[in-house]
């Protein structure tokens, strides 16, 4: 493959890059965008293919790894959970007894009724016991006993 169509195939992959991140908005594949920049300009300069690709894969990772936490936090800022993500962290009170091989239990928190299940298949919360909430699993708040 001559130096003309290394650098051809290289824009025509920095543009299919580019308009699969401009239409998921995701911080997906714009690290590889900037791979595929640099592997164009070193294919214009006349680099060997051996070298566009692995300064291509190189810089790919070094965008990947040092960028994309910045700009994952930066794009997050402003975002505000929603209602059901705010209650992790919470504290609930028991209002029926969990136990997850009965399928049963729920707890109180900030006013509102939640089915409730523990993260371990075999433990028991009594009755007005004060939980904190781990995560949501679906319409299920999964809980650990407070300490």
């Amino acid at each position: 493959m001559g130096f003309d169509m290394q650098a051809i195939v290289w824009l025509v992959l920095l543009v299919v890059l580019l308009a699969i991140e401009a239409v998921t908005l995701g911080l997906t594949t714009i690290w590889f965008a900037g791979g595929a920049l640099v592997a164009f300009v070193l294919a214009l300069a006349g680099a060997g293919l051996f070298i566009q690709i692995a300064v291509f894969c190189v810089i790919s990772v070094i965008l990947l790894i040092f960028t994309r936490p910045v700009a994952a936090g930066w794009l997050n800022h402003g975002r505000v959970r929603t209602n059901a993500q705010s209650l992790i962290g919470e504290t609930a009170v028991v209002t029926e007894e969990i136990d997850n091989l009965a399928n049963s239990g729920q707890v109180q928190v900030r006013g509102q009724y939640w089915m409730a299940r523990t993260e371990q298949e075999n433990t028991r919360i009594l009755k007005n016991t004060r939980v904190k909430i781990q995560s949501i699993s679906g319409v299920k708040l999964i809980v650990k006993e407070e300490i």
